[in-house]
């Protein structure tokens, strides 16, 4: 007599031929399909600044859409390092579908996806991309051309503290201490002066020592800018620089001249913005400015005449939103410490990154619209 069981078979079952698509593989309704639809629109609309890019003759290379692609998944699933991208890519289906590759595409080498990268940095491609996420009919309707915020944060430099040397050392300092004890040896910086203006980091030179606020410590950093619609909290603009006290204010006025408004504006912002000559700059360019008072020991630049209006309490109650952006582009995005050097990459870096926040956000939004 047999003995009947529903336990199946311990079999591995391989095939030679697959009739199924990564497209097959992917649910009709996972998230990540309709930030594909609003990304590939975008694309398209890129393509003939992608043509002037590359040149007519030689081996086709990574196809850029293909690369933004890549790159916009390493945002969206916190992956540490293109190289583990690539080893996604290879066995991933649903980065394989998002991507555009075939199941049995082969994959890129790494380094010949970062020296295509570098391609596009030079053409200032993921500022465009931004744009042409934003400049979809659908999506302008969402944004507000009078209600704006902004706020800067710091990014963490990839680069140690013990490559900040004096620059009168003329970057003798980039091997092995000269005591011996290894490539990083133990350093001591106990009683020495150092500022940005005697000492620059071998490592990142564009980076700065920059603290915070009183009593927090000194960290070599880049300085990242937001500026962002009050109606549904997207980013409208972003901007990397160099990590000093006026920074936040000038990348604010730079900001919004790239707007070209034709009503007048209000901006949001909190007290390091309450700078006289700030205040001025902003109603020059027909902007009334909702920033916070301070009054910590000095008269504010902000009076009555704008804190009397329900529309200032409404600014500077949303734009507290904007550290929304800033928690999900250091998280998830893994800009918390840069894996890049230098203002230009990691301003390509943070821009492409607030592009993928504003996807993220952009479905929900356009489905409750």
């Amino acid at each position: 007599m047999w003995e009947v069981t529903m336990r199946g078979g311990d079999v591995r079952t391989e095939a030679l031929f697959s009739y199924l698509s990564c497209e097959a593989r992917v649910p009709e309704d996972h998230p990540l399909r309709p930030i594909r639809r609003l990304v590939d629109r975008a694309l398209a609309v890129l393509s003939p600044a992608f043509d002037q890019l590359y040149s007519d003759i030689g081996r086709p290379s990574i196809p850029p859409e293909k690369l933004l692609r890549a790159l916009l998944l390493q945002a969206l699933y916190s992956v540490r390092s293109e190289r583990q991208l690539m080893e996604q890519l290879d066995y991933n289906l649903l980065f394989r579908w998002f991507v555009g590759l075939a199941m049995d595409a082969p994959i890129w080498d790494v380094t010949v996806f970062t020296k295509n990268r570098e391609r596009l940095l030079a053409g200032d491609v993921a500022a465009q991309f931004f744009q042409a996420v934003l400049g979809e009919p659908e999506v302008r309707a969402l944004l507000s051309d009078e209600r704006f915020s902004v706020d800067g944060t710091l990014i963490e430099a990839f680069a140690s503290m013990k490559s900040f040397r004096p620059k009168a050392d003329g970057g003798a300092g980039d091997g092995p201490p000269a005591g011996g004890g290894g490539r990083n040896a133990e350093r001591d910086f106990h009683g020495e002066r150092r500022s940005n203006d005697s000492h620059a980091s071998t490592t990142d030179p564009d980076a700065r020592l920059y603290r915070k606020g009183r009593g927090k410590e000194a960290r070599l950093c880049h300085m990242g800018h937001l500026l962002m619609e009050n109606r549904n909290g997207l980013i409208v603009d972003a901007l990397v620089t160099e990590a000093c006290g006026t920074a936040e204010r000038a990348a604010a006025l730079a900001m919004l001249g790239r707007q070209g408004g034709r009503h007048r504006a209000t901006l949001g912002a909190d007290k390091a913005y309450d700078v006289a000559g700030f205040v001025a700059d902003l109603r020059a360019l027909n902007v009334t400015p909702h920033v916070a008072q301070n009054t910590s020991g000095r008269r504010s630049a902000i009076d009555g005449r704008t804190t009397r209006h329900p529309g200032y309490a409404t600014s500077q109650r949303l734009r507290k939103r904007i550290e929304e952006s800033f928690g999900w582009i250091k998280t998830v995005g893994g800009l918390r410490q840069t894996r890049h050097r230098g203002t230009a990459r990691v301003g390509w870096l943070f821009t492409l990154t607030a592009a993928a926040c504003n996807l993220v956000r952009l479905p929900k939004l356009l489905a409750a619209g």
